[in-house]
């Protein structure tokens, strides 16, 4: 019977290679979007972390994914917060998400309270030396071919920058660009859309909370620890994240389970004579369906390894090409093909039980 599986998948090598090919795109279009889901959301909250703060204070109306509110806070508000007890340092930002080469969240900072924050590790240049300097990080620097330079040009809001300085990756954003120039190009002079807090000690922070509720015009103003910040970016409390998984998913079981069935359903009407032989020497409906199976279940094996080989070289590509970032986790490689060999199974169910059924002198007098 192993023989014949493997005769059988070798018969018609366009339709079977169609077959693996549709359950590796299938493992594929799960597992990149989940990985670049969850290597973006993971990325951010590892960068916003990554800049030192204690807390975080956001307008009343703002989103908690940095960069998707407006600017509307007055800066002058660092001013009183800085004058609180137990308050070592206070950072404006002004970030605002763009959608240009690729989504991201650019920052606006003043460097000398955000380098307070926690100093920057300088891998080329230094600060700001003018309004249309930028900072960019290492990883940014790299994602260019031949990679940028101090002194090289880059585009930002339509505007030409020159690169100041690079950084190590992992603080805030990817660009950074003096506060008063963010507001100049997004109409926000004068405001800023966080402001990052670092207290004398990380366990007086519930206190400096009470204390900025306490002043006036500050108390609808939400206050979050980073670690509350971090709780909420998972995929359970972010509106349309596993909503959006959930439907790439099912479209690629749908896309899968078709493949699948339309190949074994062939496959069935092809080997008509073939199924009569092997119920005339004596294969019973379960034996029948068996071969069906397992020859699915073979493709579906391939597919599933030419899928996850595909994932690693997609991730490969956007790792060295982007600032992207891509993660593959072995929770996500279980469910892919689970996913993947579990619809291509019950893909085949209906063309197995088909054969099952047919009557062996019929099948044998089939021309």
């Amino acid at each position: 019977m192993n023989k014949l599986i493997i005769a059988n998948i070798l018969q018609r090598p366009v339709r079977s290679l169609i077959s693996i090919t549709a359950v590796a795109i299938e493992v594929m279009m799960i597992l990149s979007i989940v990985g670049i889901f969850m290597g973006i959301l993971n990325d951010t909250k590892q960068r916003t972390n990554g800049i030192g703060a204690d807390l975080m204070m956001r307008p009343s109306n703002a989103a908690a994914i940095n960069g998707m509110g407006g600017a509307s806070m007055p800066l002058k508000t660092a001013d009183y917060l800085r004058g609180l007890p137990h308050v070592k340092a206070v950072s404006p930002v002004n970030a605002q998400f763009s959608m240009g080469s690729s989504p991201e969240t650019i920052f606006g900072i003043d460097f000398a309270s955000f380098d307070a924050l926690r100093p920057f590790s300088f891998v080329e240049g230094g600060p700001f030396q003018g309004p249309y300097d930028a900072i960019i990080d290492d990883v940014l620097a790299r994602s260019k071919k031949g990679g940028y330079h101090v002194g090289d040009k880059i585009t930002i809001f339509n505007h030409d920058f020159r690169i100041s300085g690079i950084v190590e990756a992992g603080k805030g954003g990817r660009k950074l660009l003096p506060l008063d120039t963010m507001g100049d190009l997004t109409g926000s002079s004068g405001k800023a859309s966080i402001f990052y807090i670092k207290c004398d000690d990380s366990a007086n922070s519930q206190q400096v909370i009470d204390e900025i509720h306490n002043v006036h015009g500050l108390q609808e103003y939400p206050v979050w620890t980073m670690h509350e910040w971090l709780s909420m970016m998972t995929p359970e409390k972010l509106p349309g994240f596993n909503l959006a998984l959930n439907v790439i998913t099912v479209i690629a079981v749908i896309v899968g389970f078709l493949v699948i069935f339309q190949s074994m359903y062939t496959a069935v009407l092809e080997r008509t004579r073939e199924i009569g032989i092997l119920k005339s020497l004596g294969s019973s409906k379960t034996q029948i369906i068996s071969v069906v199976l397992r020859e699915t279940a073979v493709m579906a094996v391939a597919g599933v390894i030419i899928g996850i080989a595909g994932t690693y070289l997609i991730r490969t590509i956007l790792l060295h090409s982007t600032t992207l970032q891509f993660e593959i986790t072995s929770k996500w490689l279980v469910q892919g093909t689970l996913i993947a060999f579990g619809g291509a199974l019950i893909g085949a169910i209906y063309p197995a039980w088909m054969a099952s059924r047919k009557d062996p002198i019929e099948a044998l007098a089939y021309e």
